[in-house]
């Protein structure tokens, strides 16, 4: 069961609006628990864009809010990259490449596993997590959409195998340098479309109209096909400029243009190039977060990938040169699966996932 709203969450001085969140998603999560014939709440996790430099007023008021409505004592407060993360592949280790206007790619080892550096192979266990006999709610606000979607629930009780209480960085590989954040977790990428999100919506969309702008003007590199469809969506070249630097939305909209590349890259070798060098930075950041391990998996999540087959097939490529062996696979389930599968977990004690000060904390 599922409620959305369209309606992003509010940011003040004190970064995501918490009364405002409250206001909303409260009267929402009792309908859930009245359909769902809950008897209790057992746990909760709220997965939020920016959670790490947005999310004070969240950790300062949540806590007490959610214990006075619901009698929650277990909070979870993610990253939508964790969220992301737990959705794509639930507590197994593994990484996670989700992609829509920017680009992360997250990962994470078991604590008993050491790396294939030397030829010595680990293995991954299996994942279990439960409802308990209470319930488990997950809210999640994603950063590849414009709207805050929230408050999923599960009822009754599931089981399953536990694996190692918590996952930690694997120390004994040369790979490309990333962010090792503390606790268990590897970052590669995600700063935004000025600094990064390499291969990401924006980033391709940037390209695209480049290539375009570029054959407005006769210069080398341009592309007829995406000038045509620039004018097309936009209208005439000259006036995009104008039309786009006032936007507060700019990355937004230069990812709006992405799926125009996709549609010219059969017929266009251009348009084929800049795919394929997102390809190559998609490949490159989940290269880096990988663990490598004989059982190691990637997954792919977000909207960018339903470009398919013109994105996927030189994606999938880069992956097989640069991490032979390794099994790429669809995400079972998006952010908001991965909020309810931590709140699921927290509410009975088999939450595995690293705690982060910056990526997930546990109130």
């Amino acid at each position: 069961m599922t409620w959305s709203s369209a309606t992003p969450a509010g940011v003040g001085d004190r970064g995501i609006d918490a009364a405002a969140l409250l206001a909303r998603v409260l009267p929402a999560a009792r309908e859930l628990l009245r359909q769902a014939g809950a008897r209790r709440l057992g746990a909760v996790c709220v997965g939020a864009a920016g959670m790490a430099t947005l999310g004070d007023d969240l950790r300062a008021r949540l806590p007490d809010a959610l214990a006075d409505a619901f009698g929650v004592r277990r909070l979870a407060l993610a990253a939508d990259a964790v969220t992301a993360y737990a959705g794509a592949l639930g507590q197994r280790p593994g990484a996670v490449v989700a992609a829509g206007t920017g680009l992360i790619a997250l990962g994470a080892v078991p604590e008993d596993r050491t790396a294939r550096r030397g030829g010595t192979d680990g293995a991954y266990g299996t994942e279990g997590a439960g409802a308990g006999g209470g319930a488990g709610i997950g809210w999640a606000a994603d950063r590849t959409t414009d709207g805050l979607t929230a408050a999923r629930t599960t009822g009754g009780q599931t089981t399953g195998d536990r694996t190692p209480d918590r996952l930690t960085p694997d120390r004994t590989t040369d790979r490309p340098t990333t962010d090792r954040l503390p606790g268990g977790w590897r970052r590669a990428d995600g700063w935004g479309h000025l600094l990064g999100d390499c291969g990401g919506g924006a980033w391709i969309g940037r390209a695209g109209l480049e290539a375009a702008m570029r054959a407005h003007d006769g210069r080398g590199g341009g592309s007829k096909p995406l000038l045509a469809r620039l004018e097309a969506v936009f209208g005439p070249a000259a006036e995009l400029p104008g039309k786009l630097y006032p936007r507060p939305d700019r990355p937004a909209v230069l990812a709006s243009f992405a799926p125009e590349v996709g549609r010219c890259a059969a017929e266009d070798p251009v348009a084929e190039r800049i795919l394929r060098d997102a390809a190559r930075h998609i490949a490159e950041a989940a290269e880096a977060v990988c663990p490598r391990l004989e059982s190691s998996v990637v997954a792919l999540t977000g909207g960018l990938f339903r470009m398919g087959a013109p994105l996927l097939t030189p994606v999938r490529e880069e992956l097989a040169a640069r991490l032979p062996g390794t099994r790429v696979t669809e995400a079972a389930g998006d952010p908001l699966d991965g909020a309810l599968c931590v709140a699921a977990a927290l509410a009975t004690d088999e939450l595995r996932l690293p705690r982060d000060p910056g990526l997930l904390t546990v109130v």
